[in-house]
């Protein structure tokens, strides 16, 4: 843990890592609360070409060589929050977990997006290890939800932390 460190993405093999952490992480968080069959879907290549998509806005936690986590963020999506920072993904291997890795991932997001006065995060309604994670952080849940089609419809709900 003691190498552990926190920078921009870069390099293409941090890239091609990123990749790997982000299919990892969804076969692992979101066993039992998605479809297998859809997460069945989400190969290593698919997670690449998003990587190669969403490499603007990313802060990535490496451990040595590797890459052991990642946050990205940006403006916010949701049209009714025009002025507001969006944290769109974090994953850490849950061989990290309670290291306080993602911890510091959302602070450099929240660093980031320091000039909006509020940052949101959508969140799977039944992944309560995320919601608990979120609500340590500071968010909070404004009442909106979305349906998602992933594999069977799930719902996504929406969790804002104001004053960044």
């Amino acid at each position: 843990m003691n190498s552990v460190f926190f920078k921009n993405l870069e390099t293409e093999e941090e890239i091609q890592q990123k990749a790997y952490v982000s299919w990892k992480c969804w076969q692992e968080a979101y066993a039992g609360l998605l479809d297998q069959s859809f997460l069945d879907t989400l190969t290593l290549d698919r997670n690449l070409r998003n990587a190669q998509n969403w490499k603007d806005n990313t802060i990535i936690a490496k451990d040595g060589d590797r890459v052991i986590g990642f946050v990205v963020c940006g403006p916010c999506r949701d049209e009714d929050l025009p002025d507001a920072g969006e944290v769109y993904a974090i994953y850490i291997l849950s061989e990290y977990y309670d290291q306080k890795i993602g911890y510091r991932l959302m602070l450099a997001a929240l660093d980031r997006l320091k000039d909006y006065s509020k940052t949101v995060v959508w969140v799977l309604k039944e992944n309560k290890r995320a919601i608990r994670f979120y609500l340590r952080c500071g968010f909070h849940f404004d009442g909106k939800e979305k349906e998602l089609p992933l594999g069977k419809p799930v719902t996504d709900v929406r969790m804002v932390l104001y004053e960044n």
